[in-house]
């Protein structure tokens, strides 16, 4: 999810030439959410004070979803047999990863936990990678049919089975924060949480709002390719930075669901737009499990929802995009 706001890196640049010129200023709050943190940009005539606000409603979606809160509803899920009372927050996130599980034949899986932690990438450190035959043991509750839902109850058919809504979570929070937004009857913001953004109305240029898309290497920090977008959410997926090397073997930290290993193609990184954040985040998982040639196939059968991909092609960096998403560069 590496993607950085271009406007906040001109953020002093552009409050200013707003001020002088439209003589509307937006206003900029930043704060620590998920382990990451937030932007929100956003233009507001009354200039009220919402930040309380903003950190209340987020502090009560990571006490839903968090798996580093022992108390959250995840955490009470993957230690016992269900939840007897999800909240909507929860059952909102849960139908949507159901949903897009299902669109995706399983690439997008949240029940991946399991196979996160053996690989070293979750909440828990092996010290050893693991055996094929602990991947096919791991792999028999692993799966969204081990998960139902009867009402506000959801079970689990093994009580192995874990929830890891981290590939979807920071784009709902986005979603959550543009909402309140909105019903604030404020038009004109962007909002990003780690990497993760939706982008409402105009910039302070007046004009749509220029996201850049991460370079997607290892130890050096630049922008790809700046994107405009209006009215619409973008989330990017990559494995160029969070990664496990191991006796000279690279794992990369997207596992994939449906065999239990690390993925292993040319993808880089995928960046997805959509017209909610927790779609594009979801979408940009399910890109890096199953490769660009598989990901071009899944998105052009998709309504609404376009992506852009850099991947390897004999050691040089390539691009390459669905037809849709010309309209946001």
């Amino acid at each position: 999810m590496k993607v950085v706001s271009y406007t906040c890196l001109f953020l002093i640049l552009s409050i200013s030439s707003c001020k002088d010129a439209n003589k509307k200023e937006y206003t900029l709050l930043s704060g620590n959410t998920m382990g990451t943190v937030y932007n929100i940009k956003y233009l507001d005539d009354q200039e009220r004070t919402i930040q309380p606000s903003i950190d209340s409603l987020l502090k009560r979606f990571n006490q839903s979803v968090s798996t580093y809160i022992p108390t959250s509803e995840i955490s009470l899920f993957n230690t016992s047999d269900g939840l007897p009372q999800a909240s909507e927050l929860f059952l909102n996130v849960f139908f949507t990863a159901q949903h897009i599980y299902q669109k995706t034949e399983g690439a997008f899986d949240p029940t991946v936990m399991p196979l996160v932690n053996a690989w070293g990438f979750g909440y828990t450190q092996p010290t050893h990678m693991p055996t094929e035959k602990a991947i096919d043991s791991i792999m028999t509750f692993v799966g969204m049919d081990k998960v139902s839902v009867t009402g506000k109850r959801i079970e689990k058919k093994n009580t192995k089975t874990q929830l890891d809504f981290s590939a979807i979570a920071k784009g709902f929070g986005v979603d959550l924060v543009a909402e309140f937004l909105e019903k604030k009857g404020i038009e004109h913001f962007m909002v990003e949480i780690g990497g993760e953004v939706v982008c409402k109305g105009n910039s302070p240029s007046a004009s749509p709002w220029k996201i850049g898309i991460e370079t997607p290497t290892a130890n050096a920090r630049g922008i790809k390719q700046v994107v405009k977008l209006q009215n619409v959410a973008m989330a990017t997926s990559g494995n160029y930075r969070n990664f496990r090397l191991v006796d000279g073997q690279k794992y990369a930290h997207t596992i994939d669901p449906v065999g239990g290993l690390p993925v292993q193609h040319t993808l880089l990184s995928v960046s997805i737009v959509a017209k909610d954040c927790m779609t594009a985040d979801a979408y940009a998982t399910a890109c890096m499990v199953l490769g660009k040639e598989k990901s071009m196939v899944l998105v052009n059968s998709l309504k609404g929802v376009e992506a852009y991909f850099i991947f390897d092609q004999n050691g040089q960096m390539k691009t390459a995009f669905t037809e849709g998403f010309s309209n946001y560069l």
